[in-house]
């Protein structure tokens, strides 16, 4: 009597990795994201190496995540995966601010991203 298994929420020949609390903007990461959109994991994992962004580092972790799901989770061919989707969402914003002249507040926002991974295996054309 135990419950039926969860449907996978993805499509069979995909893996997806997210990763949360990025202390960066989703405008900055977004950057990132598109850059790899589209591009083959190895080509991408190349391009995150040597970028000069910051957050690179930790896209890159995130990215090396979704393909070890798909290659320990769901049995997929690393060779053949591509980067089918990346996207940034936003999350927490911590509020700070600094006394300013006058007796006014200058407020400084300190926001905090989020950004999904989505590989797909493709057959390569030959």
């Amino acid at each position: 009597m135990s419950k039926d298994k969860n449907p996978r929420r993805v499509a069979d020949n995909e893996a997806r990795a997210k990763l949360r609390m990025l202390k960066t903007s989703p405008q900055k990461l977004n950057l990132l994201a598109g850059m790899i959109r589209g591009k083959k994991v190895d080509k991408a994992l190349t391009d995150l190496t040597f970028s000069k962004k910051r957050i690179a580092l930790d896209v890159k972790k995130c990215l090396q995540s979704a393909i070890a799901n798909a290659e320990n989770n769901h049995n997929l061919d690393v060779d053949e995966l591509i980067v089918a989707e990346a996207y940034v969402g936003k999350n927490l914003t911590m509020k700070r601010g600094r006394p300013r002249a006058r007796g006014r507040f200058g407020k400084i926002v300190k926001p905090f991203a989020e950004i999904t991974i989505l590989v797909r295996q493709v057959e390569e054309q030959a």
